[in-house]
């Protein structure tokens, strides 16, 4: 059993099907890339799986339990961390006081002994943010500001992160970046599931890729096997 594993996801808004009835099994420790045209469903499938939004049917499993119609925060705790496709950071606290919150209120079962502060700014360290945390978050670049989002992600302690496009809107040289943080996060033993639209960096990384289009999953196999799907290479990539 892997340790994320959906089936059947249907979101209907009213007459329109975001995601169709997808099934998919990511196993621990993987690097899951989920591609697809704008509209495709991927932060719907995204939101279904970290509570932001409620199901219509299936069902979504973490670690073995059931996690349909928990809360994000409840889904949080159990082990699940997030990053969003629009930085979603309190932009006038400081770098620091982000992580702290997520710390403090994201960890299920913290020790009492457990440092937050400890915590949070071995986070910034690791993203390459030290010496940062004095800044308030809306000073920083958009770089930093994603990779702000991945700090406080890891604050919580999570077992598998879902990353919704961390590198749209960086430069070739961020890019390098972002993909090597991705390296690292997983050296860690999380596991990865990552939304992405630049190829080099969702064909560099990833073990398995998942695509979607008008809510319907039409493909998923290594990068090389996508990357000569036809059906992919029409819809998605160009023929």
């Amino acid at each position: 059993m892997g340790i994320l594993q959906g089936e059947g996801l249907l979101k209907r808004f009213g007459g329109l099907v975001a995601t169709d009835r997808v099934d998919f099994q990511i196993e621990e420790g993987e690097i899951i890339g989920l591609i697809g045209p704008n509209g495709a469903g991927k932060s719907t499938l995204f939101n279904l799986i970290s509570g932001a939004l409620p199901l219509t049917g299936g069902d979504i499993r973490f670690k073995g339990e059931e996690i349909s119609g928990l809360k994000p925060y409840q889904i949080c705790k159990k082990g699940m961390g997030r990053t969003f496709q629009l930085v979603n950071l309190f932009g006038h606290m400081t770098v620091l006081e982000n992580v702290l919150l997520a710390s403090q209120f994201g960890i299920a079962h913290a020790h009492r002994t457990f440092d937050v502060v400890s915590n949070a700014l071995e986070c910034l360290e690791f993203v390459g943010l030290a010496g940062m945390q004095g800044s308030t978050a809306q000073e920083l670049t958009i770089a930093n500001q994603k990779r702000l989002e991945v700090a406080r992600a890891l604050a919580t302690r999570p077992e598998m992160l879902l990353l919704d496009e961390l590198m749209a809107g960086l430069n070739p040289t961020e890019v390098t970046q972002a993909i090597e943080l991705i390296g690292d996060i997983r050296s860690r033993g999380i596991t990865i599931f990552m939304i992405e639209h630049v190829m080099r960096a969702i064909m560099g990384v990833s073990d398995r890729i998942i695509v979607l289009h008008y809510g319907k999953k039409i493909a998923e196999g290594n990068p090389k096997e996508i990357a000569a799907d036809k059906l992919v290479k029409e819809v998605y990539l160009g023929t």
